[in-house]
């Protein structure tokens, strides 16, 4: 099978193109790759495939195979892809996702793509769409600062989606934090019935917040992109800052805008390729 290893602040993941290639069990070929000691070395899989909704499919996996709905940091990826590689000569394309079709918008400098801006849609804000489990009655509420008890702390968490379910938690120390043991007991609360994406943050000023994350399926990555939307979404709707936010992640920052009008989330930042490859599976 052959593969491109590539990045997005250092949230890296196996690529495949999949109008050559054939992957018959993705998710066992997720975990196979992404093993940093055996395998390649990732987050996870991400196969780029024909769309009949879109100009292209993204189908990715996590590091313990589970399917995911969508990649922030790897969608920037899979635009340099089909651009880089001549899948398409177009800078503005579609891409399926589990999480809904995706606008991006491809920076082209010295004929390769260097920053990707995606419309990310519509933020998901109530409890039923994240899922968060409420107390009855409260399903169609926005779940903003509410309590939940984790390893006997309680902690205040603000849920959105971005097409996959996240939860942001404002700290005082977010570097010097335990996050994998914290991580992992949000990750499989018992109120997240689809497991949980969690972010980590501190609000640094009112266009700046720094976070670190925890991955639904990969632990801790050096960035996540819908989890950067996030944390921006959750900081605006907190009124902690402005709705131009840059959020600064382990790998580097991120540009979120959250155009409150046409209520429509747009990430931008670097995609990076690091090698291609070829491996026996």
């Amino acid at each position: 099978m052959k593969f491109t290893k590539m990045h997005g602040l250092g949230n890296d993941y196996v690529y495949v193109n999949c109008f050559k290639e054939t992957v018959e069990n993705p998710s066992e070929v997720a975990k196979y790759v992404s093993d940093r000691h055996t395998g390649i070395g990732s987050d996870g899989l991400i196969m780029i495939c024909p769309s009949s909704q879109a100009d292209f499919e993204m189908q990715m996996y996590n590091a313990d195979g589970s399917r995911g709905e969508m990649c922030g940091n790897g969608i920037r990826c899979v635009g340099k892809y089909v651009y880089d590689y001549g899948l398409t000569d177009q800078t503005s394309i579609s891409v399926e996702t589990l999480g809904g079709i995706k606008y991006l918008d491809l920076n082209v400098v010295e004929g390769k793509v260097a920053s990707v801006k995606v419309n990310m849609g519509h933020p998901g804000l109530k409890a039923c769409e994240i899922p968060i489990i409420m107390d009855e009655g409260r399903e169609q509420d926005p779940v903003i600062l509410s309590p939940i008890e984790v390893r006997g702390q309680t902690y205040q968490m603000t849920g959105v989606s971005m097409g996959n379910p996240h939860t942001v938690v404002y700290l005082e120390n977010v570097q010097g934090m335990a996050i994998e043991e914290i991580g992992p007991a949000f990750e499989q609360h018992e109120r997240f019935p689809n497991r949980i994406n969690t972010e980590f943050a501190r609000v640094l000023d009112r266009r700046t917040v720094e976070m670190r994350v925890w991955e639904r399926g990969s632990g801790e990555t050096m960035a996540c992109g819908t989890g950067a939307c996030a944390v921006a979404v959750a900081s605006i709707l907190n009124n902690y800052t402005e709705n131009q936010v840059t959020v600064r992640l382990l790998g580097g920052d991120l540009e979120i805008e959250w155009d409150r009008e046409a209520d429509i989330v747009y990430m931008t930042g670097p995609a990076t390729t690091v090698f291609d490859g070829e491996i026996e599976i």
